[in-house]
């Protein structure tokens, strides 16, 4: 008898954790503010639109295809020097962590270069993480201003849901983007 009620204690207890971190991951998720000046068309909670995308090595991945799946979208450009400083960062502190786990992705998006400038970038950054081909900025334009700059991220969750986005390399926000993501994987 003594067990039963021991057992049903941790029981209790243990959901009264699962709640609770559930009620701060959704809370630290949602009251994420995204200025104006971020130029983002799409809003935190939108589903993430239907597009598909060629990959540097020919691959083509479409986002109907990340149900279950935490995906991080890295928009970038081989001339930006602010991409080229945070995706050492991305490389270290989320890809080299995460790649393994069956439940996350990680695309960088190449604004409007051609293949050949996209395979040289990709060598002369320290990344091991895809990068896929934006013609046009098509892709890009689907989220933002296409007249805005790159480096920005978008964090999407397992029920295909924008839940993060980040604009520019700033430590704080990248910090908690790092912290989305670990939460959404738990």
């Amino acid at each position: 008898m003594k067990s039963i009620f021991k057992n049903t204690g941790f029981a209790i207890m243990g959901f009264f954790l699962f709640t609770n971190a559930f009620a701060q991951t959704g809370s630290e998720i949602k009251k994420q503010e995204i200025p104006a000046d971020y130029e983002f068309l799409v809003k935190i909670g939108d589903k993430v639109p239907d597009f598909t995308m060629t990959l540097t090595n020919g691959k083509r991945v479409s986002s109907k295809e990340w149900k279950g799946k935490v995906v991080m979208l890295q928009f970038t450009a081989s001339w930006c020097g602010v991409c080229r400083k945070e995706m050492p960062f991305i490389e270290k502190d989320i890809w080299s962590k995460n790649k393994r786990n069956p439940n996350f992705l990680l695309f960088g998006v190449d604004r409007d270069e051609p293949l050949e400038k996209v395979k040289q970038y990709q060598k002369e950054m320290p990344i091991s993480y895809p990068l896929a081909m934006d013609p046009n900025a098509d892709i890009f334009g689907i989220f933002a201003n296409k007249k805005a700059g790159v480096t920005r991220n978008v964090i999407i969750d397992k029920n295909g849901m924008i839940v993060y986005m980040t604009r520019l390399f700033k430590e704080g926000e990248f910090k908690e983007m790092v912290k989305v993501i670990d939460l959404l994987l738990k």
